[in-house]
């Protein structure tokens, strides 16, 4: 049998997009992905189809680097409604709990302390976590519950923007793997009321502004246009800022690349480095052995 040939062009970077409603981010990737024409495709951390905002899709040479955004901290802004619980602690699930909200203003700014700072989480059944290589959300469709382990999450901010009747908005900037569904379950149950979300929308990844965000609708018609959409692509080493760099010379610039290790000044084991040659190429990261010896751990193959 013949090779495969891959479709599509070689694409990379990283597109800030904004996910819309009501579709799933599989989905949004591959309509970005179709409209980039691009061979190779990955977004980092999945946002559900009711959650709309910030949600990264890397390109080609870019998705050996979403681990550093998948680790990164996040932002959102929830609306959550009391007084229902739902299986899935969102409005797409089914109401399981009514209660009455007699809830005052200094009893809900009260429970919000409680879910500040360092705290333990139980990942919802309705996450994208997998079991056995399920994902938990079809086993609980299943009507199948399995036992999951608490996380240890941050949650660096929380600040009560709006409460209205039965309405609760909040802003929450929080570490990896932080569920708000589940801080907003929590909330329902210590306010002995119950509540779910209703509307969620991711405000930033890592260090990324918004205002870089971008829909499919303008991606759609910049193509419609004949504009390059290239232009909204953020460079492969932009979620690695917060790490030291090295600068090679282009003949140890050639052998990092070959994949062996160098010595290199003022390392300390287990560092992550970003390496570049003296053009101000980046070459990809590099990992600090035991040696104190700069040993490649993720290449960019331009």
């Amino acid at each position: 049998m013949g090779r495969r040939r891959n479709r599509g062009r070689k694409v990379n970077g990283i597109l800030l997009l904004d996910k819309p409603i009501d579709i799933s981010s599989n989905k949004a990737l591959q309509e970005v992905k179709h409209l980039f024409f691009a061979a190779k495709a990955g977004h980092t951390g999945a946002l559900d189809p009711l959650a709309t905002g910030m949600l990264p899709i890397c390109f080609g040479e870019a998705t050996k680097f979403s681990q550093f955004l998948l680790n990164s901290d996040k932002g959102y802004r929830v609306v959550a409604k009391l007084g229902e619980r739902t299986d899935s602690c969102d409005a797409t699930g089914e109401v399981t709990e009514t209660k009455p909200v007699n809830v005052s203003k200094k009893e809900l700014l009260n429970a919000l302390d409680g879910f500040r700072g360092d705290t333990q989480q139980v990942p919802s059944m309705f996450s994208a976590l997998k079991h056995n290589g399920q994902p938990l959300y079809k086993l609980a469709r299943q009507g199948i519950e399995v036992e999951r382990e608490a996380r240890d999450i941050t949650v660096y901010h929380l600040e009560l923007i709006r409460f209205e009747d039965d309405l609760v908005e909040l802003d929450i900037e929080c570490s990896k793997g932080t569920y708000i569904r589940n801080i907003v379950d929590d909330l329902g149950q210590v306010l002995g009321c119950g509540a779910h979300v209703t509307e969620l929308r991711r405000t930033f990844v890592a260090d990324y502004p918004a205002d870089d965000m971008v829909t499919i609708e303008q991606l759609k018609t910049d193509r419609e246009e004949g504009l390059s959409l290239d232009e909204y692509l953020l460079p492969i080493d932009s979620p690695l800022m917060d790490y030291n760099e090295a600068v090679l010379d282009l003949d140890s610039a050639h052998y990092f690349c070959q994949g062996q290790a160098l010595n290199y000044p003022d390392l300390e084991e287990g560092d992550l480095i970003r390496v570049y040659d003296e053009e101000d190429k980046f070459l990809g990261m590099a990992e600090v052995d035991d040696q104190l010896m700069l040993a490649p751990k993720r290449l960019v193959v331009y």
